[in-house]
């Protein structure tokens, strides 16, 4: 088994660049998946649901204050709640007014907590990000034809981690077009792991919508299943218009991604987003 590695990470806040490593599971967090009998375990649905019913029970609650402990979480940004198990923690809900979306229409606004890594254009020999792998639209969305109205637009990849805020909002105003929900496995997501096996993309379970938004266009929305979250809850009716800052959905434990795709000429991603030499920035 690989050894797990820190994730250097720009934070903008800061202005500088961190080492991030989250000490949750080896397995989490493993730099080359696929390599050990017990990842092929902990990648299949069986075990997630053998995870969830754990984490639902009272006898997880001891890992809360430790886990508040170990990544510095300020609590005082939260909801003031009993939390009766791992799983109501991990669901935690900001106060109101503890995260404000950007106003300004002509800014997307961040769908997620997480680190966010963007390209410009999606080329057919798009790199993703080094050693010449393609991220690939039609089987990320599953379809060639629902990939090829993204043909030259913009990407952004999400990456959350297990002590984020896990619900999901939407970027802009607008309605769900078409929904999908593909795939099974559940390997991790973490970004050594991506640029070892980036087919992880194309295998692991994933729900996917096609937004047609105000400001932004049309956006292919996938929200990508990791190990040990299977449970991806939508909470908007998709039947329904949404607007700027409402809830979408709810990632279940662990840590998670979103791959957003973008119209050509329409948007593009912040420069600070844009993974720049990999070896001294990303």
């Amino acid at each position: 088994m690989a050894k797990p590695l820190p994730l250097p990470v720009w934070d903008r806040k800061a202005g500088r660049l961190i080492q991030e490593f989250m000490k949750d599971h080896p397995s989490t967090y493993e730099s080359h998946p696929r390599r050990s009998l017990n990842q092929w375990l902990e990648s299949e649905p069986l075990y997630d649901w053998l995870l969830a019913a754990y984490q639902n029970s009272a006898r997880s609650a001891k890992q809360i204050e430790p886990f508040i402990r170990e990544h510095a979480i300020d609590m005082s940004e939260f909801k003031p709640v009993i939390y009766r198990s791992f799983a109501d923690f991990f669901d935690r809900e900001f106060k109101p007014g503890a995260r404000n979306f950007v106003a300004a229409p002509e800014e997307m606004a961040a769908f997620a907590e997480a680190r966010y890594f963007g390209w410009e254009k999606l080329a057919p020999d798009q790199e993703f990000p080094v050693k010449g792998y393609s991220l690939s639209a039609e089987q990320v969305l599953g379809s060639a034809k629902r990939a090829a109205v993204f043909a030259g637009g913009p990407v952004l990849l999400a990456r959350l981690s297990p002590m984020d805020y896990h619900h999901v909002h939407y970027p802009d105003d607008g309605t769900t077009l078409d929904t999908d929900w593909i795939g099974r496995s559940l390997w991790t997501v973490n970004w050594h792991a991506l640029l070892n096996q980036p087919d992880i993309l194309f295998r692991n379970e994933r729900q996917i919508h096609i937004l047609e938004t105000r400001h932004f266009g049309r956006l292919g929305f996938v929200e990508v299943g990791a190990m040990s979250v299977g449970r991806i809850v939508q909470v908007h009716p998709t039947e329904t218009e949404f607007h700027r800052g409402e809830e979408k959905s709810v990632f279940k434990f662990g840590g998670s991604a979103i791959v957003v795709f973008g119209e050509a000429g329409i948007w593009r991603p912040a420069d600070d987003s844009i993974p720049r030499r990999a070896s001294k920035h990303w």
